[in-house]
């Protein structure tokens, strides 16, 4: 609507409530004259205030307007390198957003204090750019532990780069390196999503979280809350096995995964993941992934390696309540003859490793921009539940079930920031019982 649109508008409504005043209520009504021209005043004073904010909106959008004129005109006249995306394809607004999340960690054993440390365990800067509508470009990288070098224990990497494109019939596809939709964490892995200071072991001793390939990807949403992801990908190189050292312990899969870096692609793996939403607050889903494991390596022991992950997972918000549940299984097939090179070595690969957890959260109290959370969560998992058959006798056994107990509490800061405690207690191994406190933002 117009500036004198509006002033019209505004000048026949206070003409109405006028006349309304006078018809609907008897002349003995008001005090007296006097009385009556004191309220046409104020509503005469109301009007020109809305005048006044009408013209100060309006002068915003002409400035707002040739500004965008400007930028327009000196696109066209740069040179085509220099332009980016066409004036045509680019909407109203800001075409590139910066994210960002991260995490700084105290983890005292109880055992043995120490061993205590302070962990600038993650920060991460996120790029995002939209060429248009339905086109954008989402990118984060990564810096863990503080400190980057040939001598130091941190690392720097690209945690996601793809495009993604969306089509009118609903449809999303995306190349690069990204997130496989595995499990809950994975995808939704700022810790100001998740509860506990430090993620979960099922879901980083069995789904690596964070867990990404290279490849193509397609998804889509349907109208009765079903969301299909399937995708072509990069998998996992077994021949970066190492049978002396314990990381295929701590993760068979976060042992041997390639992370888009010089990732050998002569087998190439399948993954598929649904999810239903179909019920307020209410999330079912699963997924698979599978993929030959060798890389076509000259004189490898097991050139039909497959290595296979799947799980079912599930979270229910009702009211205050936060439920949620994961199951994960993964299998390595056919590493008879590979283990039989590593005998006499710690860590053979196993046929089979899984875990699961649930956990139950409680929003106890709410003041403003606080929110207390206290949780609990029981997790077990076996990093090497089983091996393939080897001469008796030169076998390793098959690990324990890891068996542990988290309760902790978050205290939200608004929605960006998060400060987090919690107490681990392991039923195995109670030299690995901790205490945890944490503080973790995301934007």
């Amino acid at each position: 609507m117009s500036l004198d649109g509006a002033i019209t508008l505004n000048k026949t409504m206070l003409a109405q409530a006028i006349v309304a005043a006078l018809v609907a209520t008897p002349l003995t009504a008001w005090a007296s004259e006097a009385d009556l021209l004191q309220r046409i005043d104020m509503l005469a004073a109301e009007l020109e205030k809305v005048k006044a904010e009408l013209l100060a909106t309006r002068q915003k959008t002409d400035t707002v307007e040739k500004r965008q004129d400007g930028l327009a005109a000196a696109a066209a006249a740069a040179p085509a390198s220099l332009n980016g995306p066409s004036v045509s394809n680019v909407s109203v607004g800001p075409q590139t957003v910066l994210t960002g999340y991260g995490e700084v960690n105290y983890n005292r054993p109880t055992k043995d204090p120490s061993q205590t440390q302070t962990d600038v365990r993650r920060a991460v800067i996120g790029i995002q750019h939209r060429f248009d509508d339905k086109t954008k470009l989402v990118t984060e990288f990564e810096w863990e532990h503080a400190v980057t070098s040939a001598t130091d224990s941190g690392e720097a990497e690209v945690e996601q780069l793809y495009i993604e494109r969306e089509f009118d019939n609903g449809l999303r596809a995306k190349a690069g390196l990204f997130l496989i939709p595995a499990g809950l964490l994975n995808t939704n892995h700022e810790p100001t999503a998740y509860y506990g200071v430090e993620r979960n072991f099922v879901e980083t001793a069995i789904i690596p979280s964070t867990w990404r390939e290279a490849g193509l990807g397609l998804s889509s949403t349907l109208d009765n809350g079903l969301t299909w992801d399937v995708g072509l990908t990069t998998g996992f190189d077994l021949a970066k096995w190492d049978a002396v050292s314990t990381d295929g312990r701590l993760s068979p899969l976060g042992s041997i995964h390639q992370e888009g870096q010089l990732a050998k692609s002569r087998d190439l793996s399948v993954h598929g993941a649904l999810n239903w939403r179909g019920v307020p607050g209410l999330l079912l889903g699963g997924s698979i992934f599978t993929g030959n494991a060798s890389q076509g390596t000259a004189n490898f022991a097991a050139p039909a390696a497959r290595v296979t992950l799947g799980d079912l997972h599930a979270r229910y918000t009702p009211g205050r309540w936060d439920l949620a549940a994961v199951y994960a299984r993964g299998t390595i097939s056919n590493t008879d003859a590979l283990n039989l090179t590593f005998v006499g070595n710690p860590t053979p690969v196993p046929s089979s490793f899984y875990g699961w957890y649930a956990q139950s959260a409680y929003r106890a109290w709410k003041s403003g921009d606080y929110t207390l959370t206290p949780f609990i969560r029981y997790e077990e998992y076996n990093t090497a539940a089983s091996y393939s058959a080897v001469p008796l006798g030169v076998g390793v056994p098959s690990g324990p079930d890891v068996k542990l107990v988290t309760v902790g509490a978050s205290l939200k800061v608004g929605e960006g920031v998060v400060l987090k405690a919690d107490y681990q207690k392991f039923k195995n191994d109670n030299t690995r019982d901790r205490l945890n406190l944490g503080l973790g933002y995301s934007f």
